[in-house]
């Protein structure tokens, strides 16, 4: 059984900056996907930032520049560097982990930008 615990979240002015952890546990492999996704109010959970394949990363083009992805393979961590936030970042954030057709997903830490 894999579990995500999120933390870092909080309220910041836009332009300011914020720094995401996940924290992994259980059967974790470095090869599997894995990243943050966001789901702001009234909308579809979408893509952050992941790693696929192990060491490539992806980024929303909404955050490209932005926001940096990075991975702790010897503490099975992932992170997630915000700066430059925008007031539409606001979202609450999920780490997320794939395998084998089966995804697990963390409780989820908010994120608030105020203008």
């Amino acid at each position: 059984q894999v579990q995500l615990v999120e933390s870092g979240g909080g309220l910041v002015q836009a332009g300011g900056s914020l720094r995401l952890s996940c924290a992994a546990s259980g059967s974790i492999f470095s090869s599997d996907d894995m990243g943050w996704y966001r789901q702001a109010p009234g909308k579809q959970r979408e893509l952050v930032a992941t790693f696929t394949g192990g060491l490539n990363t992806n980024y929303a083009g909404s955050v490209r520049g932005r926001f940096t992805i990075s991975r702790d393979f010897t503490k099975d961590t992932v992170h997630l560097q915000m700066n430059d936030l925008k007031p539409e970042d606001t979202a609450v954030y999920y780490c997320a982990y794939f395998r084998r057709g089966r995804s697990y997903w963390g409780q989820g830490t908010q994120v608030t930008v105020s203008s």
